[in-house]
């Protein structure tokens, strides 16, 4: 089933996102990774505001590669996901709804996406230039030395993305095993 959303992605609409689903994503979204991480949970850890909001957010873990002249982003393939692991279930205690990446997450992350009713989507991998195409604006909005690592804050159209994990906690990765290891007895 293919399913448009608009964020901000909020908990009723991510408790209707099920598992397999094939979503596109229009609106605002947010790039971080590893390092971007590790700064906003030291900021959380001094009591300082965040320099973007996460309530009902969602963060699409990509670091694009320079924009073409006359295009607005670069190449912004998904980067792999288990490395914003340690700082994704604070981010979601204060809000964080939806985690765009690829690649299988920690059991710590599943409880955190049940526990506050939140969705782990996974993009294309290998797809980075499709995936440029959905992006329509393009602006850094904090940490820009670290480069491609910085915090963008980008509007999307159709951001194609498939529901991997699900607010209940439901893994397409571990369902698609069972189902490969199953069908092969």
């Amino acid at each position: 089933m293919e399913i448009r959303i608009h964020t901000p992605l909020t908990g009723d609409v991510a408790r209707t996102l099920k598992v397999g689903d094939r979503v596109l994503i229009s609106g605002v979204i947010y790039t971080a990774r590893d390092a971007a991480h590790k700064k906003l949970v030291a900021l959380l850890d001094e009591g300082k505001e965040l320099p973007i909001d996460v309530k009902d957010a969602i963060i699409y873990y990509v670091g694009p590669s320079p924009a073409k002249p006359g295009n607005v982003i670069g190449s912004a393939g998904p980067t792999t996901s288990y490395r914003m692991d340690p700082y994704a279930p604070r981010l979601m205690d204060i809000g964080l709804k939806g985690m765009i990446g690829k690649g299988s997450r920690s059991k710590e992350v599943k409880e955190s996406i049940k526990k506050n009713s939140a969705v782990y989507f996974a993009a294309i991998g290998g797809a980075a230039a499709l995936m440029a195409r959905a992006v329509k604006k393009s602006e850094v909005v904090a940490y820009e030395e670290l480069g491609s690592e910085a915090i963008r804050r980008l509007e999307v159209e159709d951001l194609p993305v498939m529901v991997v994990i699900d607010c209940e906690g439901n893994d397409l990765y571990e369902i698609g095993q069972r189902e490969y290891l199953n069908s092969s007895k």
